[in-house]
C-alpha cells in the first residue's frame, strides 16, 4: 500500500474554548456533527475533545489536498470512537465514494494547551510493479 496523503494540524485549546464561547451553537452546528457535539459535551474537559476533532478535520483536509471548502466541508469528515475506544475518521457519502478503496488513519493527542491530529491516507494499490 502506498501513502497518498499526510496531514497534520495543531489547535490551541484556549482558542477553541474562546470560539465555542463566543459563537456558541452557531459554531457547533457549522463545524461539528451532532454525534461529535454529544461526545465532546459528555467529556470532563469538552474543549480538549472539540479542539482535537477540529484538528482532525483540518489534518484530513490537508491529507486530501483540498483544505476545508467545497471539496471537503466541516461536516463531510467527522471523528467517531470505534468499538476498541480509538478515534477514527468517518466520511460523508461523497467523500466515502471519492476515497473508495483507500484507508484513513488518525492519531490524536493533546497537552494542557494544545491538541494535535495526524491523518494518513493510504491508497488501495500495493505500489509494487
Amino acid at each position: 500500500m502506498a501513502v497518498s496523503g499526510i496531514g497534520v494540524d495543531l489547535v490551541e485549546i484556549q482558542r477553541m474554548r474562546f470560539m465555542l464561547e463566543k459563537w456558541g451553537e452557531r459554531f457547533y452546528q457549522k463545524v461539528f456533527t451532532a454525534e461529535e457535539i454529544a461526545y465532546c459535551q459528555s467529556r470532563s474537559r469538552p474543549y480538549f475533545s472539540f479542539a482535537a476533532r477540529f484538528a482532525a478535520k483540518e489534518a484530513f483536509a490537508k491529507a486530501l489536498g483540498t483544505g476545508i471548502g467545497e471539496a471537503c466541508g466541516w461536516k463531510d469528515v467527522f471523528v467517531r470512537v470505534n468499538a476498541a475506544g480509538s478515534p477514527e475518521i468517518g466520511l460523508s457519502g461523497r467523500l466515502r465514494e471519492r476515497l473508495s478503496g483507500r484507508r484513513v488513519f488518525l492519531s490524536l493527542s493533546h497537552t494542557q494547551s494544545m491538541a494535535i491530529a495526524m491523518v494518513v491516507i493510504e491508497d488501495g494499490s500495493s505500489g509494487e510493479a
